[in-house]
């Protein structure tokens, strides 16, 4: 990345200020830039590090080709699930099943960014954000240590956890668990590019589940993702309220590797580890010109941790508000679809029925494509009834019932 707009002696006032260069504030970077009515404004991003590594691998599913087809890594048509003695295939159609490579999303936004005049960047670890009013006129200040800038709106993707002393209605400690009124789980997991010397995958089939490892007391299973025979990400994840030592995850995976592919020799090419939130908890409130984008900013759907698409949605939504001039509203997922993520993470927390059995039954009883449209909220009320019936009704309808008690 050229820095050569990076701020020593920061310009005090900009039009937007993005608080977080990662997924969420890179793709709002992107299509702002990519705007021509938006592409002249003053943006200001701060980030604790803007000397990205390839620290995340995203995977989603696309009907056609996106905003970033250039920077898929892979694409599968087919995918397959496994449990004990249950293992099935799925073809995707009309889906493609895709990964993008964090190292090129960041490398590929930041290069183009760069070259404009008008896009400055800030590394320092964000301490504060505070909105002010002078004549009758509203603004934000972002704090760090030893600066502040100010604008006439701030987008964050910061979670509380993430900043020194940003006052908020949570404060969470990735070791412990949260017991609170909302269920909260944490999508956490170690993943490892691995290169055999024999070819040993399909790589036409993405093993989306294999939940034939060890579940922690919670819901966990193994996602093996082929870039070419020889070669693929394999990626222990779990669903719990506790984060696992790094130990554990390494444990796993060479029992597992070594279980799947026994006497095959490896190497490890990357690896990648990381949390993601799994709850409809509000994490922190921010008023007006404050607005949340990604994790923070409820982009990521709570049943299943996906977010990429609706990071997507969520951005492209604010710059066609931006160009209007309406008011800027974040939100990106449906009343009734967020109704069932609430039905589906209550089961998952109290431990109404095991993970693996709850995912079995939905992949056992609908077409992958039902199942990708459920999971990206644009399933219609038909198909969204079918997935419900995939699971037993003296669990769904318990759950939905207190759901709706606590929202009552």
């Amino acid at each position: 990345m050229d820095n050569s707009n990076s701020i020593s002696a920061p310009i005090d006032t900009y039009d937007y200020i993005i608080a977080g260069a990662g997924c969420a504030g890179l793709s709002l970077l992107h299509y702002l830039v990519g705007n021509p009515l938006l592409s002249d404004k003053k943006i200001l991003v701060i980030d604790r590090s803007l000397k990205k590594t390839n620290d995340r691998t995203w995977c989603f599913w696309e009907q056609s080709s996106g905003s970033f087809e250039h920077l898929v890594k892979h694409q599968w048509e087919t995918i397959s699930i496994h449990a004990s003695l249950f293992n099935k295939e799925l073809t995707t159609a009309p889906f493609s099943y895709k990964m993008i490579q964090g190292i090129d999303f960041y490398n590929d936004i930041m290069l183009v960014a760069s070259a404009n005049s008008n896009i400055y960047w800030k590394e320092a670890t964000i301490t504060n954000m505070e909105v002010h009013t002078d004549s009758n006129q509203k603004y934000a200040s972002v704090y760090w240590e030893g600066g502040v800038a100010k604008a006439k709106i701030v987008f964050t993707s910061m979670l509380p956890f993430q900043m020194n002393s940003l006052n908020s209605a949570y404060t969470f400690d990735t070791k412990k668990g949260h017991k609170k009124s909302t269920p909260f789980l944490w999508q956490h997991f170690k993943g490892r590019v691995v290169h055999f010397e024999q070819s040993v995958f399909n790589e036409k089939v993405a093993r989306l589940m294999d939940f034939n490892v060890p579940q922690q007391g919670a819901t966990a299973f193994m996602y093996l993702l082929p870039l070419n025979e020889k070669e693929a990400l394999v990626e222990y994840t779990v669903f719990s309220d506790l984060i696992l030592e790094t130990a554990v995850y390494d444990h796993i995976l060479d029992a597992y590797l070594n279980k799947v592919f026994p006497k095959q020799i490896y190497t490890i090419q990357h690896e990648e580890i990381g949390a993601i939130p799994m709850t409809l908890q509000i994490f922190t409130e921010f008023e007006a010109p404050i607005y949340k984008i990604g994790a923070v900013g409820d982009a990521i759907k709570a049943s299943s941790g996906y977010a990429f698409q609706f990071i997507q949605l969520q951005c492209k939504n604010i710059i066609d508000q931006l160009v209007k001039g309406n008011t800027i509203d974040t939100k990106v997922h449906t009343t009734r679809h967020r109704f069932y993520d609430a039905v589906l993470l209550h089961i998952l927390f109290y431990h109404k029925m095991n993970g693996s059995e709850i995912f079995k039954r939905i992949f056992a009883k609908n077409k992958a494509a039902t199942i990708f449209k459920f999971l990206s909220n644009t399933s219609t009320f038909w198909e969204d009834i079918q997935i419900m019936r995939s699971l037993p009704t003296r669990i769904f309808l318990p759950a939905a019932l207190l759901v709706l008690c606590r929202r009552g």
